[in-house]
């Protein structure tokens, strides 16, 4: 086979005359950072590399799980059980030959974020975790990057370009200036579920965000949130105002924590194995509650409190039993046991360790 020139990997798109070579060494010379390499983060990778994006770097702490599929069509049934971003990065290698990418299998942290965003041109968000996108607008304002955000609840998708410089020096809004506080009761895809051609179609929307951004063509989504509506075909661009000072974001920034128990360390005392608690069912004193409902499972539950619905001081429990929490993957389940354990500290409750995945 003959060696590979860009002008013939990338002819179509040199082609437009928005882009042309000197659009497309923009895209050569730029660093771009996915943090997620779910739903959102492996489309916007697979096609940022595909676009010639010249360095590509992706974060993601997570495995693949064959419930992922339907909708991370980028990985396949032999992924399974294997690192996402390391998987999502030998499948980008072997397409974007002009593409140097690297991958981070850590999560991102209060600890570690400034460091890992702090080479990259762009930052995309292709995260579910709510603290986690909190934490990336709150650094990227601190240290002036632009951030491309994007998320999913049910058959509604959000994108929007945060904190990008404008010509007068100032910066674009950002998340905060759309939703200033964190509110921990909305549900991620895992616990309100999502259709995959949504999922599909915000991440589209942000690659060409970080294009535009890019090749300084076109007029990015700043100030306004663009919601879309799958099942009506619908959207409405949301006005958004600058009005968060960089201050005051420090000051935040240095307040948070923005803990993710998905992304955290869990209480290895909190936990009981797959192993230990299939020994268990049957026994008289065994409390089984899920956290998620219409979980497809191996046993049957005593109760189904949905997560962003459970509160422990309005749970009757019983401190002669053994309360067992479960969820799909062991994270809203272990964020149950913490409430738990923080009302009732010496009952006996424990996370499933992994979830029904691992049952």
């Amino acid at each position: 086979m003959s060696p590979i020139s860009t002008s013939d990997l990338f002819k179509r798109q040199i082609t437009l005359s928005e882009i042309g070579e000197a659009g497309q060494q923009k895209l050569q010379e730029a660093k771009v950072l996915v943090v997620g390499c779910g739903g959102l983060g492996s489309p916007i990778a697979v096609y940022l590399g595909a676009s010639g994006i010249g360095k590509l770097h992706l974060i993601d702490f997570d495995t693949v799980d064959i419930t992922n599929l339907h909708r991370q069509v980028f990985y396949s049934l032999d992924d399974v059980g294997f690192s996402k971003s390391e998987c999502l990065a030998n499948f980008i290698s072997q397409r974007a030959p002009f593409t140097k990418v690297s991958f981070s299998k850590e999560a991102i942290t209060k600890e570690n974020v400034i460091e890992l965003i702090s080479e990259y041109d762009v930052i995309v968000d292709g995260t579910d975790s709510l603290p986690t996108k909190y934490l990336l607008n709150d650094a990227c304002v601190i240290h002036e990057k632009p951030l491309v955000y994007g998320s999913l609840y049910k058959f509604d998708g959000y994108v929007s370009t945060f904190n990008l410089r404008q010509g007068d020096g100032s910066f674009s809004a950002n998340l905060r200036d759309a939703f200033p506080d964190m509110n921990t009761d909305v549900a991620n895809c895992e616990e309100a579920g999502t259709l995959n051609a949504i999922v599909g179609m915000i991440a589209t929307a942000q690659v060409n965000e970080v294009l535009k951004i890019i090749t300084e063509v076109g007029k990015p989504l700043t100030n306004e949130l663009l919601i879309y509506n799958v099942l009506h075909n619908t959207q409405l661009k949301m006005k958004l105002f600058s009005n968060i000072l960089k201050d005051k974001m420090v000051s935040l920034f240095n307040t948070q924590n923005y803990f993710d128990a998905a992304c955290g360390t869990q209480n290895p005392d909190w936990q009981i194995s797959p192993k230990e608690l299939k020994n268990k069912i049957g026994d008289s004193n065994l409390e089984l509650i899920a956290v998620l409902p219409n979980l497809k499972l191996p046993f049957k539950v005593h109760q189904t409190i949905p997560i962003q619905e459970f509160d422990a001081s309005t749970i009757e429990v019983d401190k002669d039993k053994l309360y067992v929490i479960v969820c799909q993957r062991g994270f809203n389940s272990y964020k149950a046991t913490e409430k738990l354990k923080e009302k009732y500290p010496t009952l006996q409750v424990f996370n499933l360790t992994g979830g029904i995945s691992s049952y």
